[in-house]
């Protein structure tokens, strides 16, 4: 009877110190076609086990509360219908996924900065935003998807209006049955007041690491050292798991030092510090215990044509840094 006591306790001790599953996850990006299983079988040859399928709404000004979305003018993916498909082919092929609705604004601007000028227009932003993730929140349901995230970046938007996203959150959960997040920037997820309304803490992760041409793992892993620091504090006084929503840098000179740009700069191809930046994320969070995981920023359908090594881009596909996911991904 002891040495079964025993055997009893040992078990439960290995059990709780292996590392927990992680969502171990790829940005899916829409295209303007359907996805098909030779797309899926390049997510799974890198073992992640999740996809984010991201619908897109679309706003012509930063001051303009109309929200246009699931229009015939846009990319099959991009719509309720290629959504659905995605989603579908993704689970079919054992794939999780995160259902991530986004704005964009015209000519790119940051949605952080989208900021009504009446009472008026709040009133009507709010109902378009509602109407919007609320389709896509019914979808999730419907579709059975294990994550939905309820905006991405909308900083000022959340700041200005805490009560309706307050009434947004118990919206979504009369109608989706799964766990919710939102997806907050680097410099914004300490402000958000509805992180305990939520399942997970989401931040799009392009923390600035280091400011050297070509930062080596050690290096960018000290750049974390503040900030990991911070987002811990954070996640023991919410209680709630984090989740990188985004994370990813671009494969090119001084990528850890603005790891958001998304401009059409020209630096240097450099994929050695693309590998070593994210190498040095997996080192410091994929282990931690109240990490969730998170989705590599960003995945293009066809596998074959994307990323390669004469591109600066933030896909990590044909490149040394795949290599570094799958190691992770596969260890996780």
């Amino acid at each position: 009877m002891k040495k079964f006591g025993l055997l009893l306790v040992l078990l439960c001790y290995c059990c709780t110190n292996r590392p927990s599953e992680k969502i171990n996850g790829v940005s899916f990006v829409a295209s303007r076609e359907p996805a098909n299983v030779e797309h899926v079988q390049a997510i799974r040859a890198i073992h992640a086990g999740y996809a984010a399928v991201m619908p897109f709404g679309f706003i012509r000004e930063k001051e303009s509360p109309e929200i246009i979305f699931d229009t015939d003018r846009q990319w099959f993916g991009e719509t309720r219908q290629g959504a659905r498909q995605y989603i579908s082919l993704l689970h079919k092929n054992g794939i999780r996924v995160m259902l991530k609705p986004q704005l964009w604004i015209w000519r790119g601007i940051f949605t952080g900065d989208l900021k009504m000028n009446s009472e008026a227009d709040w009133k009507q932003l709010e109902w378009q935003y509602a109407d919007f993730i609320l389709t896509y929140a019914e979808l999730a349901e419907e579709t059975g998807v294990r994550l939905f995230c309820i905006g991405t970046e909308l900083e000022t938007f959340v700041e200005h209006r805490p009560k309706y996203w307050k009434w947004l959150i118990r919206q979504v959960r009369e109608r989706y049955s799964g766990k919710l997040t939102y997806a907050a920037n680097w410099d914004e997820y300490k402000r958000i007041s509805f992180w305990q309304d939520l399942d997970l803490i989401g931040i799009d992760a392009y923390f600035p690491l280091s400011e050297a041409r070509n930062p080596g793992v050690s290096e960018l892993r000290e750049g974390w050292s503040r900030w990991k620091t911070e987002i811990e504090k954070l996640q023991q006084n919410v209680n709630r798991p984090v989740l990188f929503t985004e994370f990813g840098y671009r494969s090119m000179d001084f990528t850890a030092k603005k790891p958001w740009l998304v401009d059409r700069n020209e630096e240097e191809v450099n994929l050695e510090a693309q590998a070593n930046a994210k190498e040095a994320i997996f080192q410091e969070f994929w282990s931690e215990d109240w990490f969730a995981g998170g989705f590599v920023w960003k995945w293009f359908i066809h596998h074959s044509r994307a990323g390669g090594p004469s591109d600066n881009r933030f896909t990590p596909q044909n490149k040394p840094a795949e290599q570094v996911i799958r190691d992770y991904y596969l260890k996780y």
